[in-house]
């Protein structure tokens, strides 16, 4: 079928706008996301009722089938939530959930530790931000739980640390994807001071967003910083052991109805997650040189994650930590039934997920054919000064995310017109305005709930979806606000040092002005009990 063409037209946000705006002010997800199918579906059909049925079936098929054979991306990651949910289900089963938690009770000594821990891990797991979220949120909800943390906490660290952490590591699977489009634009517009792999080295510095989100989560975690909704949650959370109004969920052992093991050993947990990263890990690793090999190609460790399998690496990583967890709890000769119970809730556990995400990825495919992103990067070319540019593009960047819900569909969309517009106007502003859409679309994949990113921070922390965008806005909102400094220094003066300096003076104000916010709340907070 032929579909009206909005690439030039600001009817193209339509969509976009009537989800998100839906999404947040009703808190209902799944309705909000399907009002924005239906109505995108209509404009695209030229308001015929007959044909935008054709068009939902056809797109909601396209989520599921690709080209006559299956969608092997949205089905790996649907296969890898499913797969991690049966394993957080063995470990629960097999007593090492509840031993960690035990352990860390007594290493972890206090509420500002067990946050820390899960900061600390959502930096050092930085292979995939989707593997990032889900495992992290396995291993330290325990943690926070005990020590009353709200899982809205929980996910902000989630989230906070996963995309900024990959979007700055060359060894990850966005590394590799960002590599890939940057040795396009290099070779498009004949650059050979550097490499792929040297210009994405010197992207990170520059990537003030990332670099100053990831601070924000060790600053909010170490003081407290608790502002806004998050407020809100963290002292229900105190009064009510980690059950939030709004979550209406208790803790992960009693939600999953599993029978504990009480012969669980702190390894029983540690040694499934080791295997899950390292097989995971080396998974990419031999599915990049599989392809390297089938190109002729060197191999080399960056070509290989440059050309890896993410959602094949995701599923065999998973279906190997399944596998060592049962063989965990086959050894400690646990009840069949119970085993088979665990898998069942596990699998099951990750429904309302699932369910998001297939929304997600049809409105995205909705979103896509309304040509929202082709329509928001013309608003970035016009008569403006270069040296506005970077904080342009990551503004631009930034509502091209939050509108689609997508990093990676952002980087592909404006990182060739940020090359293109550096080439023709001036070249020495290229890596300032490539780092400008980095930095930008993980800001607006941060802000929108209709991030695939965000919806598996909220399942990792078990957290209700609307209230983890809620609470997060905030701190994503201010750290948007110091990084829209360190670009505009940049592009007037094109000194890194200097925008680092005055980027971080921000930053420091920002702290500042957050900790006196959260201690004259928390006094009238005191005066109100008083």
């Amino acid at each position: 079928m032929n579909l009206i063409d909005f690439s030039s037209s600001p009817i193209s946000l339509l969509p976009a706008v009537v989800a998100l705006s839906l999404a947040i002010v009703t808190r209902h997800v799944i309705a909000s996301l399907g009002v924005g199918i239906l109505l995108g579906a209509f404009l695209l059909a030229d308001h015929s009722i007959y044909e935008s049925t054709q068009y939902l079936g056809a797109t909601l098929f396209g989520v599921f089938i690709e080209d006559g054979g299956l969608n092997t991306w949205n089905m790996s990651i649907l296969g890898f939530l499913i797969l991690l949910g049966m394993m957080t289900a063995l470990l629960a089963l097999s007593g090492g959930t509840a031993a960690f938690a035990n352990w860390a009770q007594h290493k972890v000594k206090s509420k500002r530790g067990s946050k820390l821990l899960a900061a600390v891990l959502g930096v050092f797991i930085f292979i995939d931000d989707y593997f990032n979220s889900l495992a992290v949120g396995s291993i330290s909800r325990p943690v926070t739980d005990r020590f009353y943390v709200s899982r809205a906490k929980l996910a902000y660290i989630l989230d906070s640390t996963a995309a900024p952490m990959c979007v700055i590591s060359p060894v990850s699977s966005w590394g590799a994807y960002i590599m890939t489009i940057v040795s396009g634009i290099l070779i498009s517009h004949g650059i050979v001071e550097y490499s792929a792999l040297g210009a994405y080295l010197r992207l990170i510095p520059m990537n003030f967003y990332a670099i100053f989100a990831l601070l924000m989560v060790f600053v909010v975690a170490w003081f407290s910083l608790d502002i806004g909704p998050m407020r809100k949650h963290e002292i229900k959370a105190s009064q009510a052991q980690c059950i939030d109004e709004d979550e209406n969920h208790p803790s992960q052992d009693e939600e999953l109805g599993i029978k504990e093991s009480p012969n669980g050993k702190v390894v029983y947990l540690i040694a499934p997650i080791v295997i899950l990263i390292i097989s995971t890990f080396s998974a990419m690793l031999v599915t990049g040189l599989q392809s390297l090999e089938a190109q002729n190609k060197a191999y080399s460790l960056f070509a290989a994650l440059e050309n890896t399998n993410v959602g094949t690496s995701l599923i065999i990583g998973s279906a190997i930590g399944v596998l060592s967890s049962l063989i965990i709890v086959l050894k400690q000769k646990l009840p069949t039934k119970d085993i088979g119970f665990a898998l069942w809730v596990g699998a099951k556990s990750m429904k309302g997920a699932i369910i998001i995400l297939i929304f997600a990825w049809t409105i995205g495919k909705v979103i896509g054919d309304m040509q929202t992103g082709s329509y928001l990067s013309t608003l970035a070319q016009g008569n403006v000064s270069p040296a506005w540019l970077p904080v342009i593009l990551f503004l631009l960047s930034g509502l091209m995310a939050f509108s689609t819900g997508t990093s990676w569909g952002t980087f592909g969309i404006m990182l060739p017109i940020a090359g293109d517009m550096a080439a023709s106007i001036e070249i020495s502003l290229m890596l300032p305005m490539l780092s400008a859409v980095l930095a930008g679309s993980v800001f607006g994949d941060h802000c929108s709930p209709i991030s695939d990113t965000t919806i598996l921070s909220s399942t990792g922390a078990k957290c209700n979806h609307i209230a983890h965008v809620s609470t997060q806005l905030p701190y994503a909102l201010a750290v948007a606000f110091i990084s829209s400094i360190g670009f505009i220094v940049l592009g007037q003066t094109e000194s890194l040092a200097l925008s680092l300096l005055i980027t971080t003076i921000a930053f420091v104000i920002v702290c500042v002005v957050f900790s006196v916010m959260s201690r004259s709340r928390m006094s009238t907070s005191s005066e109100r009990h008083v």
